[in-house]
C-alpha cells in the first residue's frame, strides 16, 4: 500500500494536496498539523470562536482536491481537526455536499481533556490534549469512511492508522506496527524526508532541490516500508535523508506510541534504487501504560528590543545600556533577559559586519509592565547612551507568549472514540497489554579506532550529518556518519562532555547520550535548553532547528583518513 504525506505543520505548502494526488498512485494521503505550538495557536482561536479550534488550511486544500481524491479513490486522513475535530467533520460534509462529492467522513475525538484537567492532576491550562494511536483511525476507515480527521493522535498514527486498517493487524502485532510508526515518524514531517532541511543540501543539485517532493511511505504486510517520493519531483530520498528525519525529535531507543513502542535500535535502512530507501528489521513492544499529554497555558505578555552595537568597545556599549535600561525602568519586569550576540568582526568591509546586537526581552503577566513603558524606555535612550545608537525596530505593546509543558495519564482514563457519519460512536479501549518504558541501555561502543596519524582542524560537519528540534523545553541533536571508520571515531569522540565543550550553552544543563549503531548515530537530548517551550521563547532559535547545523561548523581535530 502507498501512503503519500502532504503536510509537516500548520502553514505548509498549500498546493502539496493536489501535487500528491496529480503526482503518481497512492491508496492514502496524510497530513500531520498539529505541533505544541499549534495547539497554543489552536487554543487561542478557540477563546475567540468556539466553533474553530480546527486548521482552516485544510478545508482549503480540500475545495480544491476532494473531488480529485474521490475520483482517484484516495482515503484522506489527517490530524487537521485540533481542538474541533467534530467541528471540522462537519465543515467536511458541507463542502463535501456544496461540491457534489459523495464521501464518507469519520473523526476521531476524546482526546481533549480540558474539562477534566484539575480532576486528573493536570492544573488549568488552556489545552490539554492527550496523544491518542491509530486504533481510532482503523475503526473509522474499516466502516467505510473516505475522510477521517482527528484531533491530536501522535504524528506517526495518521500513517498508521491506514496500515492496520488496510493489512487487518492485530492489536498486539507490535513489530508491524513498529514498522508502521517508523516509516510514520520518517513521512510525518514532509519535505523534510526528501532533502528539505538537510545536513548535505550542498550534493544536492540545485535545481533538484528547488522545489523537493513530498515522501511516501510503500508499507507491506509485515511492516517493513520503502520510502520514496512521485517521478519527477523535486528533492531526493537517500540513506541520509532518511536517518536525518529518523533521529528528529527522538530520545532514546525506545519510541513510545499508544500502539507500541518501536526500538529504533532495531531499524536498518538500505537503499533500495533511485530515490527509494528500504526500511527493515523494525522490533516492537508493548505500549506503555500511560498516554503523553499535551499542556498550554498563557505565561503572561512578552516584548523585546533590539540594540545594534557597531565597531569598537562593543562589550562596554553593551554594559552602559544595559544599566541605563534598567535604571529607566520605573516599574521592573519580572523577567529581563539580555543576550549579545557578538556578530561583529574587527576590521569589517561592511557595517552590518562590524555590529553586534543585543538584545533585551521582558515577561510579566501585567501587560502594562512589558508594553510602552518597556519599549518606551529603550527609545528615550536613543541621544543619551552608546556612539551610533541605533534599534532594529519602534516601540510596540506587549504580545501574549504561551507555555508549554508535558503531563501523564492513565491511558484507561482518556476516552478514544471513533465518530461515524451516522453518527455511530465506538469506544477504543485502551491497551491492556503494557510496558513501562525506560531507556534501554546503551549498547557497548564500537572498538576504538587506531591511535590517528595526521589530523586536520576541521567542521564537526565535513564528515557528520545532524538534525535537531524541541521536545517541550528539551532539545535534541543527532548526528550520523557514513561510514564504519567514521563511527568508530565519533561514538569515541562525540561524547557528552565533547558536546558540552562544543556547545556552551549546554555546559550546566542535563544531557543524555543514546547510541544508535544500526544508523551510525549518536543522539543528544538537552534538558532545559528551550525554557518553557517554543512559544516561550527563551533563546533566539525557540525551536533548536538550528542546534545541529551549529554543532555541525564547530571545529575537532579530525583524523585525515577520514575527511
Amino acid at each position: 500500500m502507498r501512503i503519500g504525506n502532504c503536510s509537516g505543520f500548520y502553514g505548509d505548502r498549500l498546493a502539496a494536496m493536489r501535487e500528491m494526488l496529480t503526482g503518481g498512485e497512492l491508496d492514502y494521503l496524510t497530513g500531520d498539523y498539529l505541533a505544541e505550538l499549534t495547539m497554543l495557536i489552536l487554543g487561542r482561536d478557540r477563546m475567540k470562536n468556539p466553533q474553530g479550534g480546527y486548521a482552516k488550511t485544510f478545508l482549503r486544500q480540500l475545495e480544491e482536491c476532494l473531488g480529485l481524491a474521490h475520483e482517484r479513490g484516495v482515503k484522506i486522513v489527517a490530524n487537521a481537526g485540533g481542538l474541533n475535530p467534530a467541528g471540522l467533520a462537519a465543515a467536511v460534509r458541507e463542502l463535501a455536499q456544496r461540491l457534489g462529492v459523495p464521501v464518507t467522513v469519520g473523526h476521531v475525538e476524546g482526546d481533549d481533556l480540558l474539562d477534566r484537567a484539575g480532576e486528573l492532576g493536570l492544573g488549568a491550562p488552556l489545552t490539554a490534549n492527550a496523544y491518542l494511536g491509530a486504533w481510532g483511525i482503523v475503526d473509522c476507515l474499516d466502516r467505510g469512511a473516505d475522510v477521517v480527521v482527528t484531533g491530536r493522535v501522535t504524528d506517526a498514527s495518521v500513517i498508521v492508522g491506514p496500515a492496520a486498517a488496510h493489512f487487518g493487524w492485530a492489536r498486539t502485532d507490535y513489530d508491524r506496527l513498529a514498522g508502521a510508526v517508523v516509516a510514520g515518524h520518517v513521512i510525518e514531517c514532509g519535505t523534510q524526508a526528501t532533502g528539505g532541511n538537510y545536513a548535505f543540501f550542498t550534493e544536492i543539485p540545485t535545481e533538484q532541490a528547488l522545489h523537493p517532493g513530498f515522501p511516501i511511505a510503500e508499507i507491506a504486510a509485515d511492516g517493513s516500508a520503502v520510502i520514496t517520493k512521485h517521478a519527477d519531483t523535486g528533492g531526493l530520498v537517500s540513506v541520509d535523508t532518511v536517518t536525518a528525519q529518523l533521529l528528529y525529535e527522538v530520545t532514546g531507543a525506545r519510541y513510545a506510541n499508544p500502539d507500541t513502542t518501536a526500538r529504533l535500535d532495531s531499524v536498518t535502512l538500505t537503499g533500495d534504487g533511485a530515490d527509494r530507501v528500504r526500511i527493515r528489521g523494525v522490533r516492537g513492544e508493548a505500549p506503555p501504560p500511560t498516554l503523553k499529554v499535551s499542556l498550554n497555558s498563557i505565561g503572561g505578555y512578552r516584548n523585546e528590543m533590539t540594540f545594534v552595537l557597531t565597531g569598537l568597545d562593543i562589550e562596554a556599549k553593551a554594559a552602559l545600556v544595559r544599566r541605563q535600561l534598567e535604571d529607566a525602568l520605573t516599574v521592573t519586569p519580572a523577567e529581563l533577559q539580555w543576550t549579545l550576540a557578538r556578530t561583529d568582526r574587527a576590521d569589517a568591509d561592511t557595517e552590518e559586519t562590524a555590529s553586534a546586537l543585543l538584545r533585551c526581552v521582558a515577561r510579566d503577566p501585567d501587560p502594562q509592565k512589558v508594553g510602552r513603558r518597556f519599549s518606551g524606555a529603550a527609545v528615550e535612550l536613543g541621544l543619551a547612551s552608546y556612539p551610533g545608537f541605533t534599534l532594529t525596530a519602534p516601540p510596540g505593546d506587549g504580545q501574549v507568549y504561551g507555555v508549554y509543558r508535558p503531563g501523564y495519564v492513565d491511558a484507561a482514563a482518556v476516552p478514544h472514540v471513533a465518530v461515524h457519519a451516522d453518527g455511530v460512536c465506538t469506544a477504543i479501549a485502551a491497551a491492556t497489554d503494557t510496558r513501562v518504558l525506560t531507556d534501554v541501555e546503551d549498547p557497548a561502543p564500537p572498538p576504538a579506532p587506531p591511535p590517528p596519524g595526521a589530523t586536520r582542524r576541521v567542521p564537526l560537519g565535513r564528515i557528520a550529518g545532524a538534525r535537531s528540534g524541541d521536545k517541550g523545553g528539551s532539545a535534541n541533536v543527532g548526528v550520523w556518519v557514513r561510514t564504519e571508520a567514521q563511527w568508530r571515531w565519533l561514538a569515541h569522540t562525540l561524547t557528552v562532555e565533547a558536546l558540552r565543550a562544543l556547545l556552551p550553552e549546554t555546559a550546566d544543563l542535563p544531557v543524555t547520550r543514546h547510541l544508535l549503531p544500526n544508523l551510525r548515530a549518536v543522539n543528544f537530548v538537552i534538558d532545559d535548553l528551550l525554557g518553557l517551550g517554543v512559544a516561550y521563547q527563551a533563546r533566539f532559535d525557540p525551536q533548536a532547528k538550528g542546534l545541529g547545523e551549529w554543532l555541525r561548523s564547530r571545529h575537532l581535530d579530525i583524523p585525515e583518513d577520514l575527511l
